[in-house]
């Protein structure tokens, strides 16, 4: 079974893709919603996490992602020591996900696949990338967020020019019925 990875920038539209290869039957692993659920279900997780950032880094049960995210962003050893506990926790999940699949190929999303150095887990790796305008027009009516707080987040990732140097496939993601061509042609190459 091969294994797909599927990468984009904040407003892409990535997600966009992966519910258009969903719509064809393929399995898709979502990292970002699994690592939260794994933050929240698994004991040796939530644990550690714990220890990391104290009892507040829960309440009543559920993750405190503003009091996280707060702490992490101000200190980039603590965002390190989250991945180092999330990660192999989500790389974990993932293989487990992957033997009970039947299809020829699965679909692992990552926003932060080469943040994270894990291109080389895949045997293909899919970035999306949009205009800069359509990504801020996107995240605005997705978010209500404005073009400054829109700008940061773009500017704290990789830029997709770097990214576009590392990838094996680009889909420019500016019209909806031409991508979604796009993706049945992946799917017919990716089933060979």
């Amino acid at each position: 079974m091969k294994v797909i990875g599927l990468t984009g920038g904040i407003g892409s539209g990535k997600s966009t893709v992966a519910e258009f290869f969903k719509e064809l039957n393929v399995p898709i692993y979502v990292s970002d919603i699994e690592a939260k659920k794994i933050m929240h279900k698994n004991p040796l997780v939530v644990a550690s996490v714990k220890k990391l950032f104290g009892e507040e880094a829960y309440l009543d049960g559920h993750l405190n992602r503003q009091y996280i995210a707060g702490i992490v962003f101000q200190d980039k050893s603590k965002l390190s020591a989250l991945n180092a506990i999330v990660h192999p926790a989500v790389h974990n999940d993932f293989q487990e996900f992957c033997l009970r699949q039947k299809a020829d190929y699965v679909v692992y999303e990552s926003a932060l696949l080469f943040e994270n150095k894990s291109e080389s887990q895949f045997d293909a790796v899919v970035l999306v990338v949009a205009p800069l305008e359509l990504k801020i027009e996107r995240i605005q009516k997705r978010d209500g967020a404005t073009r400054e707080e829109i700008e940061a987040r773009i500017q704290n990732q990789l830029s997709d020019e770097i990214k576009m140097k590392k990838t094996d496939i680009i889909l420019h993601n500016t019209d909806l019925e031409k991508m979604k061509a796009e993706v049945q042609k992946l799917h017919n190459t990716f089933q060979m």
